[in-house]
């Protein structure tokens, strides 16, 4: 496991969103204020607001993927076919490991019942499924760009 893997793991530990925890890792090399990326990235966590669509971890990885190719092709036409296709990229790797990028598919359950948060907190997912997508992205990321 990478540092940045671990930093982000700590990150989600300490109450971070799963967005939050992917976008923050890379703010350094990406020259963004760690502040702004929390900032960002708040609303995204739980599926996005927690309605559970696109996985925080995924949506995290996105924006590290539009700042990265916003800070490296210049050419508006390049710059969007390079993000859309490293987007398109990372999000069929990501389905590879775990079968979907949407949370309430990972998760299993619906959060915004009683039910799906008891559920949740009794199987832990988010240290059995959360963290492992956090972890898995910012792998992913690692791979896929060079900051």
């Amino acid at each position: 496991m990478t540092d940045k893997e671990n930093k982000a793991r700590k990150l989600f530990d300490s109450g971070l969103n799963c967005a939050q925890s992917v976008l923050s890792v890379f703010s350094p090399e990406l020259k963004i204020n760690s502040d702004d990326a929390l900032r960002i990235s708040s609303a995204f966590g739980g599926g996005m607001g927690r309605l559970q669509e696109k996985c925080g971890a995924v949506t995290g990885a996105f924006m590290v993927l539009g700042i990265h190719c916003s800070n490296t092709v210049y050419d508006e036409k390049e710059r969007k076919n390079k993000i859309n296709s490293m987007v398109q990229e990372f999000d069929r790797r990501f389905n590879e490991m775990h079968g979907s990028t949407q949370c309430r598919v990972l998760m299993n359950c619906n959060l915004n019942t009683e039910e799906g948060r008891k559920y949740s907190q009794e199987k832990d997912l988010r240290n059995n499924v959360c963290m492992n997508c956090v972890s898995n992205s910012v792998k992913l990321l690692n791979e896929m760009i060079k900051v």
